[in-house]
């Protein structure tokens, strides 16, 4: 069975360990602590997730990254050998698109790899839609996609949609 490796990366607040937790297939390893100031949750991953699912032919193995400023010393770590990856952005926080624009210019800086954008909270009421992320952030439609990401169908569709354009351009194994 081949491996790909995705990283899941994206703001503070933005889904990460909620759609590893929900595409995996097997218990998540989760380093989440209990946040020492006001990020809008009561815990904040502080090194990694971890969770795997197989599509077909292909063990996918998930990397949820921190999201917090103060852990990106550990961003270059888990980008080491990714496959990929899959930048997160809270689709009903509009404030946050700036912010999130400038970490995904960070993290295309770092590497060269494909990625993706899933759009989470695509189901509340007026979130920001894959079109409109993509404009703002200039990217192609296809690239940008919608997500529920505490929903099990709706993430493990995001990362087969991505494992998908993997395999079309020869990017894995």
């Amino acid at each position: 069975m081949k491996e790909i490796k995705l990283v899941v990366v994206g703001l503070t607040g933005s889904g990460k360990t909620t759609l590893v937790k929900h595409a995996s297939q097997i218990p998540v390893v989760e380093t989440d602590e209990r946040s020492l100031r006001d990020i809008g949750k009561p815990t904040t991953t502080t090194a990694l997730d971890f969770g795997a699912v197989d599509m077909g032919d292909v063990r996918v193995r998930l990397f949820g990254t921190p999201g917090q400023e103060r852990f990106s010393y550990m961003w270059d770590d888990l980008l080491q050998g990714a496959d990929g990856f899959i930048f997160l952005i809270d689709g009903s926080d509009p404030e946050s698109l700036e912010a999130a624009r400038e970490m995904l210019r960070t993290y295309r800086e770092k590497t060269s790899i494909p990625f993706i954008v899933g759009i989470t909270h695509s189901d509340v009421p007026r979130s920001m839609t894959p079109e409109e992320v993509a404009k703002y952030l200039e990217l192609p439609e296809w690239a940008v996609r919608g997500v529920v990401a505490t929903d099990r169908e709706s993430a493990l569709s995001l990362v087969g949609y991505f494992v998908e354009l993997l395999k079309k351009g020869g990017r894995y194994g």
